[in-house]
């Protein structure tokens, strides 16, 4: 007969995680990624109402702002850790406030970790998702530990009576089966209870005798003994001794208790608390705690030590690109290679210490150094280590590495500074081009001050109207036709002056500003664009640039529908220039973004060609209309007989896929009449015109009837 239907057991609950912020779009933003990743979620919009919410139902984690009123995160925390339950629920800090004070606060009162605002979300679930596994983990091991210490209050101990003056000692059953002994094997002398006591714990065990019998105070302490064919065990010994006539000490009485595995469960509890769960190295705490020692003994023997940060270059494009788990994947690689590479490539004499600090950045230190040379030793064999290939999935995965040093005393000798310099010539190695390293100078602090200077000024550049256009001719090479143009992003600041492309570009990148202010470019180059449409230039194309951000923005191609819209610009009036290193770092969701840009009627173009390592199988998918020759390869074109060959190349690779060839930065006339002959199909650079105001543009357009001077046509 069939069996009756078993209804399975439920799935548990998803992780409860509370959210507190006084900002209701921040919570509102919190609870839609965290959702996302499967969590519930629940809200206070400030501290009481999270304490009072946390009293009554819990929570699994705290998601805690610190800036709030009526009572900010600091006090937040300290309520809760003070609520049944709330002394282990992991918290997670998030802060505006990046500096050390704020991070030192947050952790007095009992933050288990920070993030700081804007808060990266992807990163933050990945945050959550660990601390909440490492809050479990530790509850098992409460779990266990409690299991334990309850079946030891009702187990039964061994005990012990020694009589001082006979020196006889008489042993219960439980003594000799803790021992490992068979019953009588200890002998009637107080000499056999001591002879299985390790060799290393001996002399502390005898002399911690003779102080409790001359003193006749209790005795308490834990030891290790060796049992016959066993590994090591440790024992707790508790004593007292009792006076005879006259009170001369006459016997001693005791218990003797296995707490091998007590002791166990305590450094497994320790090892969590002091070291990373992915890696398995120290963690951040463990980490200054031993510098802190490292930096007693450097002060004191007069040698130096040294603070390398080191962090993998692009590490979130792994993770966007091939998933987190062979993101950490390539992590515990990294930190395998790295530990191997110190163990073994280390300056004899030098000792190194290896941590992880977070994400994807590394920290090592080391000591006992003669000079700054023997650090740059092993920052080269770090940066060719990683260097080498990860075999992850089936994908072969390349990364570089950047890192940054900082010296003791030099550079400073204690933690925060270190740190702090250490991380400033990381940042300093990463805008240097990356695959690098980086010794800290004064000069970085200055750097990164201008630099924070800047972005703040760069923030506000939009609603100042500080940001114009300036636009480059593209010149056909068999007309001398202008025939379109590139828009080109210019800042005009007011206290600076005209700021370059080269500094505020990759700041307004790093930032996150290149979105808004990409979107900006193309919504005036659209508008600009019309105007002289309007005016009866016709035959003027607008070229706009695409940063990667903006690419990978989920509703790009809704962006640019909504600009056209507003502008009135036809999209076949339109080219998009992407670099070839945008392209390729995935391929399959590039060509998906791609044809819906085609499909709208906009041109596409692939800028600064040759630079990057696109795949020709791939060029052949992307459905775009040309290919820009770099810059670096028209410079000495007529000069350089390599350069000559990769301009050949691209221009006869664009002509067999029917894609039109541009050449940018040409400058001189050889190079002009070079690339015509070769038969690229348009050109741009100071040659033909430097960029322009719109006027300026419209007037270039009208004096020559829409061509270039004689003087530069081919």
């Amino acid at each position: 007969m069939p069996k009756p239907f078993q209804p399975a057991d439920p799935a548990p609950p998803a992780p409860r995680v509370l959210v507190v912020d006084d900002d209701a779009s921040a919570r509102a933003l919190a609870r839609t990624v965290l959702e996302r990743a499967g969590y519930r979620v629940e809200e206070a919009a400030d501290g009481r109402a999270a304490v009072e919410r946390f009293a009554r139902h819990g929570a699994d984690m705290v998601l805690l702002d610190v800036m709030m009123p009526r009572l900010d995160g600091f006090g937040t925390c300290r309520r809760i850790r003070r609520l049944p339950g709330g002394d282990t629920v992991p918290v997670l800090v998030a802060t505006a406030l990046d500096d050390d004070l704020c991070i030192a606060r947050a952790f007095e009162a009992g933050a288990t970790d920070f993030v700081t605002k804007p808060v990266h979300w992807a990163a933050l679930t990945q945050r959550v998702r660990y601390m909440l596994r490492n809050a479990a983990v530790g509850r098992e091991l409460r779990r266990s530990e409690a299991r334990l210490a309850n079946a030891q209050r009702i187990a039964r101990l061994g005990h012990w009576e020694w009589d001082i003056q006979a020196d006889r000692l008489f042993c219960s059953d439980v003594v000799y089966a803790i021992f490992g002994l068979g019953p009588g094997a200890i002998g009637d002398s107080w000499r056999g209870f001591t002879a299985n006591v390790h060799r290393g714990d001996r002399r502390r065990v005898l002399r911690a005798v003779r102080a409790a019998v001359k003193r006749g105070r209790p005795m308490s302490l834990d030891y290790r003994i060796v049992r016959p064919g066993a590994p090591l065990h440790v024992v707790h010994v508790e004593a007292e001794v009792i006076a005879g006539e006259g009170g001369v000490p006459a016997r001693m009485v005791g218990t003797v208790q296995d707490i091998t595995e007590r002791r166990a469960a305590e450094d497994r509890i320790r090892h969590l608390a002091l070291h990373d769960t992915l890696t398995d190295l120290p963690n951040r705490i463990l980490f200054k705690e031993r510098l802190v020692q490292t930096l007693a003994r450097t002060q004191h023997s007069g040698r130096k030590a040294a603070v390398l940060f080191v962090g993998l270059d692009r590490f979130t494009r792994i993770n966007a690109t091939l998933g987190y788990d062979l993101g950490d994947r390539l992590l515990k690689e990294a930190a395998l290679r790295m530990t191997a590479c110190l163990t073994d490539g280390t300056p004899p004499g030098v000792e190194a210490e290896i941590s992880r600090f977070g994400g994807d950045e590394f920290t090592v230190v080391l000591s006992e150094l003669a000079g700054a040379e023997e650090v740059a030793t092993v920052a080269r064999r770090l940066l060719d280590v990683l260097s080498e290939g990860y075999e992850l999935g089936g994908h072969e995965v390349y990364t570089t590495t950047s890192i940054g040093i900082a010296l003791a005393p030099e550079d400073g000798t204690r933690v925060v500074p270190l740190l702090k310099n250490a991380d400033a010539a990381l940042r300093h190695a990463k805008r240097q081009g990356r695959n690098t390293f980086r010794f800290y100078t004064a000069a970085m602090n200055a750097d990164a001050l201008r630099r924070l200077d800047l972005e703040n000024k760069l923030r506000k550049a939009l609603e100042r109207h500080e940001l114009r256009l300036q636009f480059q001719p593209k010149v056909e090479t068999g007309s001398g036709r202008i025939v379109g143009v590139e828009a080109l992003l210019r800042w005009d600041q007011a206290e600076l002056g005209a700021v370059s492309p080269a500094d505020f570009i990759p700041l307004a990148e790093e930032t996150g500003l290149i979105v808004p202010i990409g979107e900006w470019v193309l919504t005036e180059a659209c508008r600009q664009a019309r105007r002289w449409r309007d005016a009866g230039l016709t035959e003027v194309h607008m070229a706009v640039n695409l940063s990667a951000r903006q690419f990978w923005q989920e509703d790009l191609a809704r962006t640019v529908g909504r600009v056209l819209a507003e502008t009135g610009l036809a999209p076949r009036h339109l080219e998009l220039e992407l670099t070839e290193s945008t392209f390729m770092q995935d391929a399959e969701a590039t060509i998906a973004t791609l044809t819906t840009l085609k499909a709208m009627g906009v041109g596409l173009s692939v800028d600064d060609f040759g630079t990057g390592y696109s795949s020709l199988g791939y060029l052949q998918r992307f459905p775009i209309d040309a290919l820009k020759i770099d810059r670096s390869f028209v410079h000495d074109v007529t000069s350089n007989a390599d350069s000559a060959a990769i301009a050949r190349t691209i221009i006869a690779m664009g002509r067999a896929l029917k894609l039109r060839v541009v050449a940018e930065g040409v400058e001189r006339p050889d190079q002009l009449a070079f690339l015509a002959a070769e038969g690229c199909h348009q050109v741009q650079g100071y040659l033909i015109s430097r960029p322009l105001d719109p006027d300026a543009l419209a007037t270039l357009v009208r004096a020559g009837g829409g061509r270039i001077p004689a003087a530069v046509a081919p």
